[in-house]
């Protein structure tokens, strides 16, 4: 809209950036990382793997 004014372009802009950091540091800090499954799996199917039984 040719008819806004830069200013309100600017102020615009700088509350979608903060919007924008404060939506990224939320999801990346609140963000829970449990070990995942298939590490637990080699970890017993190498404990089986020793003790074979021929």
């Amino acid at each position: 809209m040719p008819q806004m004014a830069p200013i309100g372009w600017l102020s615009l802009f700088i509350l979608f950036s903060i919007t924008f950091l404060i939506f990224n540091m939320m999801n990346y800090y609140l963000f829970m990382n449990l070990m995942p499954k298939s590490k637990l799996i080699k970890k017993s199917k190498y404990i089986n793997s020793i003790n074979w039984k021929w």
